[in-house]
Order: C-alpha cells, then sequence, then structure tokens
C-alpha cells in the first residue's frame, strides 16, 4: 500500500446518511476482481447533473466528508477500491458501517469518526472550497483559518498507514526474528518438510 503520513487539499461533500456498500459499489460489478481503474464505477448509478463525486470531475478531492453510517450494507472490499481509484485517501464520518471501516485500513484509506456537529461544519467548509490537511503522525484535521481538530485513530492501524503496511506486510515487518527463529526449529525438527526447499536452492 501507498504510506499514507499527510494528506491535503478539497474535500467532497456528501452528506447523505446511510450511503451503503452497493451504492459506493453497485453488485452488478463485482465479477470485476482487479483493484485499479475501479473509481469509474464508484457511485454508478447515483452519477447524474450536479453529482461530483465522478470520474473526470475538473476538482480533485483527495478527501470526502460522508454521512452517518457511510459504508453500511454488504463487505464487499470494493467499496474502499472504488474510493480509491477516485483519489480518495481519507474519508470523515460520525459513523462508519463496521466492516466498511475495517476495510478502509487494510486498503489504505483513513477513517475519520468525528461527532455529528463537527462533521456538519466540516460539510460546510467542503462546500465552500476550503483547504483541509489531515496529518496522520499529530492525529489532527485542519481546515484552512481554522484550529486543528483532534480525531481518534488506534496506534496498530496509525502505524500501518505511516508504513503502507497492509496485514502481512505488517507481521512480516514487526515478527521477522520471530519467523526466522520458528522456521529454523522446523528445519532441525523435521528436515523432511524442508528437502524441496533445499534441492531448490
Amino acid at each position: 500500500m501507498t504510506p499514507l503520513v499527510s494528506v491535503a487539499g478539497a474535500a467532497w461533500s456528501l452528506p447523505d446518511a446511510d450511503v451503503d456498500t452497493d451504492i459506493i459499489y453497485p453488485a452488478r460489478f463485482l465479477l470485476i476482481t482487479e483493484k485499479q481503474g475501479l473509481g469509474r464505477y464508484a457511485f454508478h448509478d447515483r452519477r447524474g447533473e450536479g453529482f461530483a463525486l465522478a470520474p473526470g470531475q475538473e476538482r480533485a478531492a483527495p478527501i470526502l466528508i460522508a454521512g452517518p453510517n457511510f459504508g453500511c450494507g454488504s463487505s464487499r472490499e470494493h467499496a474502499p477500491w472504488a474510493l480509491a481509484g477516485l483519489g480518495i485517501r481519507v474519508i470523515v464520518a460520525e459513523s462508519f458501517g463496521e466492516i466498511f471501516h475495517s476495510n478502509c485500513f487494510k486498503n489504505g484509506l483513513l477513517p475519520i469518526v468525528l461527532p455529528a456537529d463537527r462533521v456538519a461544519a466540516l460539510h460546510d467548509a467542503a462546500r465552500d472550497g476550503r483547504s483541509f490537511q489531515v496529518d496522520l503522525r499529530a492525529r489532527t484535521l485542519t481546515v484552512e483559518g481554522q484550529a486543528p481538530i483532534a480525531f481518534p485513530v488506534p496506534d496498530e492501524r496509525r502505524e500501518a498507514l505511516l508504513n503502507g503496511w497492509n496485514e502481512i506486510a505488517r507481521i512480516r515487518a514487526l515478527h521477522a526474528h520471530d519467523i526466522e527463529h520458528y522456521e529454523a526449529g522446523q528445519r532441525a525438527a523435521f528436515p523432511w518438510l524442508w528437502q524441496k526447499e533445499q534441492a531448490d536452492g
């Protein structure tokens, strides 16, 4: 994954409540298994005159200010893939669908939960065209001309995003010595399990 340290730019405002994963990425496109290029299907059935979150828009924005319970519904991982395909790295909402929230972290997106009044003010700022900056190291979100807003994020999730780790990369980075120690013990105790590796080497 691409590390996420800071994100700056404009923000989209999508205040609708209960935007589920079928709205974000319609089910009929689930046969596509590639992660790349799915932005062209994001919000496919919502597009039309006046709908900003669509490929080809002149105003690119890496931050999405969303409505409550964003990403509810089915657990499809295509939803965060499609949002990433639109160039979105940060999503701010009052609440998220539980599985979608977890999938965002696993796919390099930062979901930020803030109180409803804070989110409402961010919607206004996004519609006004103000610039935003998210600093993951400091755990702050700053709107142009305003004081930084602190946001919570678990240390483990923050570390993974800062380093661009998926779950496998995180295990390798933090537990490489343990893995090597285990494999050494396996080679000594059960050498026949490693015969093919030795022959290939």
